[in-house]
């Protein structure tokens, strides 16, 4: 190889490792910046690392804010690496394009153009126009699946949706009677906790409530504080106030997705439960739109077969983990998917990896293009 092409080479060999890096540091917020992206920046000067960040919980300050605050006079001159488009206008804080303008940063390397119409390509020509150099699409593909919550509720005004299932043997996920049965093991748990983390949201339907009286924390240690919102899907209000979801409402917030009387509420109320009420016509779809306009990104469906099977009936599941157990359940175990489920599932995801948890197997699905619409 000539030594003009070794040249060439190496500066897109390393704009790929920061951004890599600058991922890797957004998905430290994964779960906890919502309603905005979580962002990772890198800030590099003659190929050091002289600042870095990622978005704050509660979605600011931005990672853009955090990386040059960090690297303070040094960025003068330097390539910030940013996972998506520095945002151009004025919310909550004042636009981070003005901010790495201010700074005196000499290019910016972009992963992503931000989906959000209030920026939609204003940050790159902000920058330009102040004679920043821009580079868009480095590491794009990553970029993509890390922002996808973002991205789906931008273009579809819902969140990215995670299905996770136990699968036993024999194809069930409970007993007779929708008796809770341990289908995975310890693996699985820690795994599914951590997918929690990682969550805005946990959904889950009434029935799986009542039977399993579960909390939906994360109970990994030391990351109880990155516990998702829990949601319940509890028409008429059979959640009983003694149950582990209420009783810890005020710890970790809790929503309630019903059509009841107003007098059903007080009680829940009174534990620190929201309950929102929605019309028995309205299907999932709106409630995932509800959730959006709420600022919910990234939602978790924990629930049991019968919401797995209509949410992917209805064909609003975007990944799909499935967790396989050598466990049989017997005669008379609750099926984890309908057969038209199942039809859904391999119709519109494609299964991308299968790896072994422990004694169990994981199995991920998910649409052909994650992010893409």
């Amino acid at each position: 190889m000539s030594a003009p092409e070794t040249a060439a080479a190496k500066p897109a060999t390393n704009d790929h490792r920061f951004m890599a890096l600058a991922l890797s540091l957004g998905r430290r917020g994964l779960g906890r910046t919502w309603p905005n992206p979580a962002v990772g920046a890198v800030i590099v000067k003659d190929g050091e690392i002289v600042g870095r960040g990622w978005t704050q919980p509660g979605g600011r300050p931005h990672a853009e804010i955090e990386a040059l605050r960090r690297a303070g006079a040094a960025a003068r001159g330097a390539t910030m690496f940013v996972t998506l488009e520095p945002c151009s206008h004025h919310g909550k804080s004042p636009p981070c394009a003005d901010a790495v303008i201010a700074s005196g940063i000499a290019r910016v390397a972009l992963a992503l153009e931000d989906p959000n119409p209030k920026v939609a390509g204003a940050g790159h020509a902000r920058l330009r126009s102040a004679g920043i150099a821009v580079d868009i699409g480095i590491q794009a593909d990553a970029a993509k699946r890390d922002h996808a919550g973002h991205i789906r509720r931008m273009r579809d005004g819902r969140p990215h949706v995670t299905l996770k299932l136990a699968i036993s043997a024999d194809g069930k996920a409970a007993g007779a009677g929708r008796r809770r049965v341990a289908i995975t093991g310890e693996a699985v748990r820690n795994r599914v906790h951590l997918l929690r983390a990682h969550s805005d949201a946990i959904m889950i339907g009434i029935g799986t409530a009542l039977a399993d009286d579960p909390t939906l924390t994360c109970r990994l240690p030391g990351m109880a504080g990155m516990s998702p919102v829990r949601v319940v899907l509890d028409t008429r209000l059979r959640l009983p106030v003694d149950s582990r979801l209420v009783q810890t409402a005020r710890q970790t917030p809790l929503w309630i997705i019903a059509n009841a009387p107003p007098t059903s509420e007080i009680a829940l109320h009174a534990h620190g439960a929201e309950v929102i009420q929605m019309h028995d016509k309205d299907g999932l779809r709106t409630v995932l739109e509800h959730l959006g306009s709420r600022g919910i990104t990234r939602l978790m469906v924990e629930g049991g077969p019968s919401l797995a099977s209509a949410m992917l009936a209805d064909d609003l599941v975007d990944e799909a983990v499935l967790f396989h157990s050598e466990t049989m359940i017997g005669e008379g175990g609750l099926p984890a998917l309908d057969p038209r489920a199942q039809t859904m599932l391999h119709r519109h995801l494609k299964r991308t990896s299968s790896e072994p948890v422990g004694t169990d197997r994981q199995d991920h699905y998910e649409r052909e293009a994650v992010g893409d619409v």
